[in-house]
């Protein structure tokens, strides 16, 4: 199988410290587009993306809300401990409901800045007025803390109330006041990621609606974006790399909406990463394997049985959903897409310039194969701006991948 000899060293590419972006542009829709299209490249700016998008073509947008998971306590000894909320483990694993609770304990996974100072067992609290929030770490080797709060308002309120934007650790400065917004889409609506679907963040309000009056139809899915999508890849080979799982939710209309032939665009990778887990998803009920809304990393490398087009595989989900009275389904993505991986969703993808040696990267070679190098470096002789604030690309898939 060729994913398995495939070498992280060889998506590697310089990406000096002047080439990222630590703040936003003034305006979203200013930022530059590079678009790649049957080989070529062109630049342009993002309010071009109007002109781009075919007339009748379906839009894919990850409507997930950045939470402000990042919360600082001080100890009366002066130790300053960050705790970084990850994932809910007790008494829900599921984010959503988790904020909506208005009286603790619940119990988070979480990252744990100064950890040394911080004994299990020990708690710290964060005092706003009359408000409190206590913080107790149970288990410092799992990372787990629990969490009781002195008002009878949502856990939600309550990290609005406290918690701090978690920018990504290559932005080398304290999120600002302006970050509340700027680092959240316009059309963000389910709380519950620690890492915005960055390429969304070039939309306005004005850009959805002329697409719109252009007949492009607006989808919406929703994957909350975990911090695993900057975790490195330690491994030599990438087959070995343990992908992150990311919750995933998607309603009967989008899945209604999606099965069609309309020519597809996805919003991101962490939209596209949700648009080709559904086609597993319609393959697994097609075959009635059990779990079927779970996706693991391999599953699509060891598939061996009916092959589905997308429009087919999206009718299967349909029906499951109808016939079972469902209005959503919910699940775990780990899916893993990297050259080699046919890309069945869209004709192009929107998305931001990624780090070397990550799977982002792997995800866009498996989108436009080896010219993925020679966009790069375009953009980096553009003076593109690279990650989470800078600029955007559209890429139409390559034929023949």
């Amino acid at each position: 199988m060729k994913q398995k000899s495939i070498r992280i060293s060889d998506f590697d590419y310089d990406l000096p410290q002047q080439f990222i972006a630590q703040k936003p542009l003034e305006k979203r829709n200013q930022s530059k587009l590079l678009v790649y299209k049957e080989g070529e490249i062109n630049h342009k700016t993002f309010n071009e993306i109007v002109d781009i998008i075919p007339e009748g073509a379906q839009l894919i947008f990850n409507n997930t809300k950045v939470m402000p998971a990042r919360l600082f306590v001080t100890k009366p000894t002066g130790a300053l401990i960050q705790v970084f909320l990850l994932s809910p483990s007790t008494p829900y694993t599921d984010v959503e409901r988790t904020l909506e609770l208005k009286e603790g304990p619940i119990t988070w996974n979480c990252m744990i800045g100064n950890a040394k100072r911080w004994k299990e067992g020990e708690e710290s609290t964060i005092v706003d007025g009359d408000f409190q929030l206590t913080l107790t770490l149970i288990n410092k080797e799992k990372r787990l803390v629990t969490m009781n709060w002195s008002s009878r308002i949502s856990f939600s309120e309550v990290i609005d109330r406290l918690g701090n934007m978690p920018l990504p650790p290559y932005i080398k400065r304290e999120a600002q006041e302006a970050d509340d917004e700027r680092y959240q889409t316009v059309y963000a609506k389910k709380k519950g990621a620690v890492a915005a679907p960055t390429a969304g963040l070039h939309f306005t309000n004005d850009i959805v609606s002329t697409l719109k009056k252009k007949q492009v139809e607006i989808a919406e899915v929703t994957l909350h974006v975990g911090s695993g999508t900057f975790k490195p890849v330690d491994e030599d080979f990438v087959w070995n790399h343990p992908m992150h799982e990311e919750y995933y939710q998607v309603s009967l209309e989008t899945i209604r909406a999606l099965a069609n032939s309309k020519p597809k665009f996805a919003t991101g990778t962490t939209s596209l990463r949700t648009l080709e887990t559904l086609y597993w998803v319609g393959i697994q009920l097609n075959n009635n394997d059990t779990l079927p809304f779970n996706v693991t990393q391999h599953k699509p490398y060891l598939y061996d049985g009916v092959e589905l087009s997308y429009e087919e595989s999206m009718k299967k989900i349909l029906s499951y959903m109808e016939s079972s009275n469902i209005s959503e389904i919910v699940g775990q993505s780990g899916i893993m897409i990297m050259p080699g991986y046919e890309i069945r969703s869209v004709q192009g993808l929107i998305t931001n310039f990624h780090l070397p040696k990550s799977t982002l990267l792997l995800l866009i070679a498996a989108m436009v194969g080896d010219d993925w190098r020679r966009i790069y470096q375009k953009a980096k002789e553009s003076n593109y701006r690279f990650l989470s604030y800078g600029d955007s690309s559209i890429l139409f898939k390559s034929k023949g991948l």
